[in-house]
This record gives C-alpha cells, structure tokens and sequence, in this order.
C-alpha cells in the first residue's frame, strides 16, 4: 500500500460544525465539504445530489469541471438504467442531502424518491494507510414490497489520455465500437473522438484506472462475476460523449433483493497519484497501479 504524511487522528466533527477535523474533513460555504487525505483533496456538494464536485493532488483537477449539466463530477445512481430511464432521478443526482460528521466520517442521506422508493446514503472517510479516500454508498428500499437494485457510480473526466482496466477482451460489448488494446495483462482505450455516443460493457476484476495530464486515477471496489450485474448493465462501463468532451468511468455492484426497510451498501476507494510516463499502454502504468492494487 502507498503510505502517506498524514494528519494524526481525533475525535469527529459534531453536525453543523465549520472547524477542520483531524480526520481531514472540512465544512465549506454553501453546504460544501472537503476531505483529504495528504496532498489528495475531495470536494462534495451536500446542497445538490451529494456530487463529489473534485477530486484533486496538490490542487491538480482530474474530474470533468465541464459546465453543462450531467457533464462534469462523479455522481451515485441506482441500476438498472432501464427502471427509470432518463432524466436521473433529482433525489438521488440533485437533491440537498443532509448532512452529519460521525466517528471520522461525513455522513449524507439523500430523500426518498417519490416515484421509485429508493433512498441514498453516500459515507466519506479517509484510509491513512494507503492514501485512499473511501466512498461507500448504501440504497434502502423505502417501498412496502420486496425488490431488485444494484449500485451504480458514475466519475465524469475529460476526453484525453488512456483508461485501462482488467477484463478479457471478449467481456466487452459491443465488440469494435471503441480501439481497445489488449497489452501487458491489462485492456487499454486510448480516447478518441468521434461524431457519435459510445458505450461499452465489460466483466473486470474490480479495479479501472485512468491517466491523463501527469495523474493517475484508480478506483478499486468488488468484484463480480459475469452474472451479477443487473440487467443489460456490466461491473464497468465506459461512456465516450460524442465530440472532445467528456468520458464517464462506471462501476457497479451486485444486483441485490431488498425486502421493504433493508439496504445494500457498495464501497469505491478512490486514489490520485503524480505520474510522468507517457498516456499510452505501459507497463510502468500498470506497474503504479498495482501499488495500490492488491
């Protein structure tokens, strides 16, 4: 694991207070809070859908901050797509959520959806062992009936570099809509431009990574088999905006039953590191992830 200089730890913040924590957690303006964990900084928006606006190294940007709406930031919806198709639903994408600091960890609860029943609670921390910031997400089923969900987070970043992940080119569909490679035991897109939407679906081994302008982004969370995802959905999916826009870098979790009252969590760790090789297909590249990769 990647060690860091660190804050010492100590006791949590109270709801509403505006001081730093030790922990790394700090009330912004506007209903804003940062967490960090050494030189890497997060910043959510509790006032609209709980978004993680940025996630930056020593105040170097990696999200998309592309001002057009569903175009920027990392958001949390529930799977199947399908089930509410689109706009995304405003309690889980858009929403205030409240807010409270508990036990090192800022803690935001989304509200009910009127129409589908479901509600969102988003949990920030810090792990000081390695570096990573701990996001873990949890959907309760508030409807009188027992149901189906799945986890669903979505990180939005610019159209440049390379994103590489773990699967067998044959997990990925539809075949030939995105130049992939398959090199040095990962599978690599370098992104390109084109007039068109893509998407694409893939079986990995619970890790994506992407690297662009002297960072490296890596998100590690549960693996799943080929068989776990909801419907039509996959563990990763990657979506190209038409033009040299933005890209999307997906994850989801199990597609679980939720008896009335229950909830499924999902947790996704997040790392930032500084990187000085070229973006292309590297073994250097996939060598720094597995420093954080076990």
């Amino acid at each position: 694991m990647i060690k860091r200089i660190l804050l010492p730890l100590a006791a949590a913040l109270s709801l509403g207070c505006l001081q730093v924590s030790a922990q790394g957690i700090k009330a912004l303006e506007n209903d804003q809070y940062s967490i960090s964990n050494g030189d890497v900084t997060m910043t959510v928006d509790a006032a609209k859908g709980a978004k993680i606006l940025s996630f930056q190294y020593k105040g170097k940007e990696v999200l998309s901050q592309n001002q057009r709406p569903n175009a920027f930031g990392s958001t949390f919806w529930t799977s199947p797509q399908v089930e509410w198709n689109w706009p995304p639903v405003p309690e889980y994408d858009s929403r205030p959520y409240s807010a409270v600091q508990r036990n090192g960890a800022l803690i935001l609860t989304g509200q009910t959806s009127e129409k589908f029943k479901y509600h969102i609670t988003k949990e920030f921390k810090t792990d000081p062992a390695d570096g990573a910031i701990v996001v873990t997400y949890s959907i309760t089923n508030d409807a009188a009936v027992e149901r189906k969900v799945a986890p669903w987070e979505i990180s939005r970043v610019n159209n440049g570099g390379v994103i590489f992940f773990d699967a067998p080119s044959e997990t990925i569909t539809p075949q030939g809509l995105m130049p992939f490679s398959f090199e040095y035991g990962a599978t690599w897109y370098e992104c390109d431009e084109a007039r068109a939407n893509r998407k694409i679906n893939a079986d990995g081994t619970g890790w994506y990574a992407y690297a662009n302008d002297g960072l490296l982004f890596i998100k590690c969370f549960p693996d799943l088999g080929p068989t776990c995802p909801a419907p039509k959905e996959a563990e990763i999916q990657v979506y190209v905006n038409a033009g040299k826009t933005y890209i999307e870098l997906e994850a989801q979790g199990r597609y679980t039953s939720l008896k009335p009252g229950e909830s499924v969590s999902w947790t996704s760790r997040w790392y930032l590191l500084p990187q000085d090789t070229e973006n292309v297909p590297s073994q250097a590249l996939l060598d720094l992830v597995k420093t954080v990769v076990k």
